[in-house]
Order: C-alpha cells, then sequence, then structure tokens
C-alpha cells in the first residue's frame, strides 16, 4: 500500500471515529447549535419589528429582517460548529488518546484530517436545520441552482477555515474549557459585523473594522447570493480571500504545533 492510500485510508477511520463520537455524545453540538437558534428566534420575534423600523427608518417589517438575519446566522452556525472542534481536539489531547495512536502505525496527518472533515460534514448539516427553521419563520431565498451552488460552497470554504484554525486552538488549550475560551471569537465576531445591523449604520470609528473582518464580506455576499441582490466586488472578493488564508495559516499553525505535541 503506497504511502498516500494508506494516509486516506486512516483519515477516513478518523473521519469515522469523529463523526460516530458526535453521535454518541451529542450534547457539546446541540449547545452549540442551540444559541444561533436561539438568536435567531429572539431576533425575529422579540427584536425583529424594532429592528426593522430602525435600519430602514420606516415601518416595522419582520419579514424584511428575517431575510436581513438568516444569512449572519448561517456564518454564527459556521463558527458555533468549529468552536466545538476545538473543544474535541483539546480533549483528545489531554485524555491521553493521542499517546494511544502515536504507538500504532497510523499516518499522524490522519487525525488532524479526521476532525477536519467530521467538522465540515457536522457543519453543513447544522446549517441545512438552521436555514429549515429559518424557511418556518419566514425566509425566502430568491436564488438560482448555481447561486444556490456558490452560496454553498462559499459556507463550505468558511467551514474548513475556521476548522483548522479551531484545531489550531485546540492544540494550544490546556484543556477543553481553555479551548472553549480561546475559541470564543468564533462566535463573537459576526456579532461584530454586519450580521445583525448594516454596518453603515455603526460608529465611524468601527466601521471600518466592521465593514473588513473576516465574516461580513462573507455574511454580504451571501446575501447577496441567497437574495438575489447585487454583490458588491469587493466583499466577493474578501469573502473568498478571508477563508482561503485563514485555511493555509491554520493547516500550517495545526501541524506544525501537532508535530511538536507529537515529538516529531
Amino acid at each position: 500500500m503506497s504511502a498516500a492510500t494508506h494516509a486516506v485510508r486512516d483519515s477516513m477511520t478518523m473521519l469515522r471515529r469523529n463523526l460516530l463520537h458526535a453521535r454518541r455524545y451529542p450534547s457539546l453540538t446541540l449547545n452549540l447549535l442551540l444559541t444561533p437558534v436561539i438568536l435567531l428566534l429572539l431576533f425575529v420575534y422579540v427584536f425583529g419589528n424594532v429592528m426593522s423600523s430602525g435600519i430602514s427608518g420606516g415601518p416595522a417589517d419582520r419579514a424584511g429582517y428575517v431575510a436581513y438575519l438568516v444569512p449572519g446566522i448561517l456564518l454564527m452556525t459556521v463558527g458555533g460548529t468549529a468552536l466545538g472542534t476545538a473543544v474535541s481536539v483539546a480533549t483528545d489531547m489531554t485524555e491521553g488518546i493521542i499517546a494511544r495512536f502515536r504507538t500504532m502505525a497510523i499516518s499522524r496527518a490522519s487525525v488532524l484530517v479526521g476532525h477536519v472533515l467530521g467538522s465540515v460534514i457536522q457543519t453543513l448539516m447544522a446549517l441545512a436545520l438552521v436555514l429549515g427553521i429559518g424557511v418556518a419563520i419566514g425566509f425566502r431565498p430568491d436564488a438560482t441552482w448555481a447561486e444556490w451552488l456558490a452560496a454553498a460552497g462559499l459556507l463550505a470554504l468558511d467551514s474548513l477555515a475556521l476548522t483548522w484554525i479551531a484545531v489550531g486552538i485546540g492544540l494550544v488549550s490546556p484543556n477543553a474549557e481553555g479551548a472553549s475560551n480561546l475559541g470564543m471569537p468564533l462566535m463573537v465576531l459576526p456579532l461584530l459585523g454586519s450580521a445583525f445591523v448594516p454596518v453603515d449604520l455603526m460608529p465611524g470609528w468601527f466601521r471600518w473594522f466592521a465593514e473588513y473582518q473576516p465574516f461580513s464580506p462573507a455574511i454580504e455576499t451571501l446575501r447577496g447570493l441567497l437574495l438575489g441582490t447585487g454583490i458588491g466586488t469587493t466583499d466577493a472578493v474578501l469573502a473568498v480571500a478571508w477563508p482561503v488564508g485563514l485555511t493555509l495559516l491554520g493547516f500550517w499553525w495545526s501541524t506544525a504545533r501537532f508535530s511538536r505535541a507529537s515529538g516529531r
């Protein structure tokens, strides 16, 4: 068996392990998934009329605010699932399973690849659930098949990027609690972007950060794809450039840290 075939086989084994682990211990995934769902329902049914009136400067329009809100909640879901990966990696590193893997004839990279692939699959499932809830409460996309595919590709790319960053966070954390704390920006950054209100309504000193941080361009591009509205060139470029850069950074950071922890 070639080295590449061996690595692929081991990666699939680790993927299966992580998916089985998520199925047997679903509490972490459910807790992280509940946050975007609760925020979605809260901002629609409690703050929806007020927020929509404040944004438009006219009469309340809860349906319009649902359309504005859902793309941001989808990106929050991506960040939340990635945060769960950070906790899972930290747990593996502190509970001794990695030490056992070192004694086995398996590809070292497969341990990380299994976590990443498992997280991306869980993220796509979580996104389908959150999108279904959004449709149930009034979200009405206006996208062609090509736009749906582009939106799915963008979400998958963001999931891959944030998951590699989360793996690095898990590797440098002393325990699962530390990973949860260090990974909180993955959930908080959408709140500091255009997830809930347009960046044009934010204070001038904060607007630049909110507009160009990793989540806002992705949220605006996703809105354009799902709602059939225009997409700015800058947003489209940044929506791809940010996750590609974060994927490369996260991969380098994670593999270097894992090699150091494995004594290689």
